[in-house]
């Protein structure tokens, strides 16, 4: 009998794909999921949704008799999760502590509700280092966490060396405010005009996507940056292939696959100075720190380690051993599905 999963979260991230994945091909588990019909847009409605969302799970797990629930987000689904009455739920968390923004209203509920999903869970899933320290700081049993990110296809994300003799940069996330595009294209800006040649690669859409090409018009460097809107996903390995520098400026961060993905393809990064990334780069080392929001510091680093490329080339030789070695799809899934099944056979 093959053993079902309850997936409760948004089924069309990439990250939830990748999990689900991993655990159809690995743990030869059959999915079902549940996640929220109605936008982020239309606030109320969606807080009515989520406030009678325990029925309809309940409802599902009574039809279907799902083995176990996992769920991502602590703050969301986790919490729908520990309500579900499933006698084993793992949920993940997917920021440095899931509780965001800081300054909202809603932070005391938010706190509350994330505890009870910590107690609840038989398993819980740090994707890094970076989580854990939350979840240690919050009095969470250590001993149901498992820290270990999902990992990346190595077989699809290969590595292939550029040797063009200027800056090729890509940008591979979301295009929204928190992850600072205008910030990176300001300190294109500052290359261009120190006149050192590059092209910029900016994958990806959202809602500043427009506001993102009037900067680049201003700031007169449209001819050399590219945007490519919505792409397959199969397209990415190869664009990265095509790049030497990765960047990404994150004001908050919980474990990046981007980066992951950058690493395996031996793109040298450059990204924000915040937890989520010192847990993997150090400055000047394997990649490069940079304050948020700071586009001289980004500017000078960028044309820095431009003129280093044998620090360079050591840094994408060890960083694609590092991916090999902590951030393989194959073996964390694997890893994944069997700590499942531990929990299942343990019930």
């Amino acid at each position: 009998m093959k053993r079902k999963i309850l997936f409760l979260g948004e089924s069309y991230r990439a990250d939830a794909i990748t999990w689900m994945k991993g655990l159809k091909e690995f743990g030869d588990f059959e999915i079902i999921t549940w996640e929220l019909q109605t936008s982020n847009n239309q606030r109320f409605k969606r807080i009515l949704e989520y406030f009678f969302a325990p029925i309809s799970i309940r409802k599902i797990i009574k039809k279907e008799k799902p083995d176990m629930v996992i769920a991502e987000r602590t703050t969301s689904y986790g919490f729908l999760a520990a309500l579900s009455g499933s006698k084993t739920i793992a949920i993940a968390q997917q920021g440095r502590t899931d509780l965001w923004p800081e300054g909202s209203v809603l932070y005391p509920f938010k706190k509350f509700i994330q505890k009870y999903a910590f107690k609840k869970a038989h398993l819980i899933h740090a994707w890094g280092p970076v989580m854990a320290v939350h979840m240690k700081a919050t009095g969470v049993d250590m001993n149901k966490v498992l820290i270990l990110p999902k990992g990346i296809d190595l077989s699809l994300f290969t590595p292939s060396i550029n040797n063009s003799n200027k800056i090729e940069a890509i940008v591979t996330r979301s295009l929204q405010p928190e992850y600072r595009h205008d910030s990176i294209l300001k300190a294109f800006g500052i290359l261009n005009q120190k006149g050192i040649d590059f092209s910029l690669t900016i994958v990806g859409d959202g809602n500043r996507l427009q506001f993102l090409k009037d900067l680049a018009i201003t700031l007169q460097i449209e001819s050399k940056v590219i945007f490519t809107g919505r792409i397959p996903n199969t397209e990415l390995p190869k664009l990265l292939q095509q790049s030497n520098i990765y960047i990404s400026m994150p004001i908050t961060e919980g474990v990046s696959a981007s980066l992951f993905e950058a690493m395996a393809c031996n793109c040298f990064p450059v990204v924000s100075d915040i937890p989520g990334n010192q847990s993997w780069i150090k400055h000047r080392e394997n990649g490069q720190l940079i304050t948020i929001d700071d586009t001289e510091m980004l500017a000078n680093e960028l044309i820095w380690c431009f003129e280093n490329p044998q620090l360079r080339n050591e840094a994408i030789i060890r960083n694609r051993k590092f991916v090999e070695e902590n951030a393989n799809y194959d073996i964390n899934m694997k890893i994944i599905s069997e700590k499942y099944h531990e929990l299942l056979d343990s019930k």
